[in-house]
């Protein structure tokens, strides 16, 4: 069972769903990943608590909703987290009630959340099944339906063995970061 690594709801265990219906991203890669958040929004000598003050996230492909749940308790504005299943989704629900954080659960595809027209997110995190073929996709609605603020990042988990995301023209800024079989690619716009 994962846990919420740091601030306000640091230690709170995270519950998986049952059976392999996700591939939850390991501690040791949320632990980097939200090192490299701190760093790329310039907080790192912040409270944990507050290092994402301000911003709006989206987990997209949400699985148990661990990211989401650490961008809440790491003080995010606002929080959405999408998974299509949705047992998964009243799961990530449950867990944000037990950390009490807050975060918005949508049951939905991620292709068409990305694809519709709504609010900005300065935070993207995408990380569907590895077998699936959905990133470019995404990465394009995202740019095409508004759904990225000015100077925007965002974030694709797959894996070591496929291939990297092809970024739309509007990501001027990119680099990625292996951990094992896990790799994490980040796009930023100007």
């Amino acid at each position: 069972m994962a846990r919420i690594i740091a601030g306000s709801a640091k230690g709170r265990r995270i519950a998986a769903p049952k059976g392999d219906r996700t591939r939850p991203t390991t501690d040791r890669v949320r632990e980097a990943l939200f090192s490299a958040l701190a760093s790329w929004f310039d907080t790192t000598d912040g409270d944990p608590a507050e290092q994402l003050a301000g911003l709006s996230v989206l987990d997209l492909c949400a699985g148990s909703g661990a990211i989401a749940l650490e961008a809440a308790s790491r003080g995010a504005a606002r929080v959405v987290a999408v998974e299509h299943d949705r047992q998964t989704a009243a799961l990530i629900e449950a867990n944000a009630k037990d950390a009490r954080l807050r975060v918005e659960v949508r049951a939905a595809r991620a292709e068409q959340f990305a694809g519709a027209a709504g609010e900005a997110f300065d935070l993207v995190f995408l990380d569907p099944p590895y077998e699936a073929e959905i990133v470019d996709d995404v990465l394009t609605a995202l740019v095409t339906h508004g759904r990225l603020a000015p100077r925007a990042l965002v974030v694709v988990e797959r894996s070591a063995r496929g291939a990297a995301p092809v970024w739309p023209a509007v990501f001027t800024d990119v680099w990625e970061r292996g951990y094992g079989e896990t790799v994490l690619y980040f796009g930023a716009t100007d």
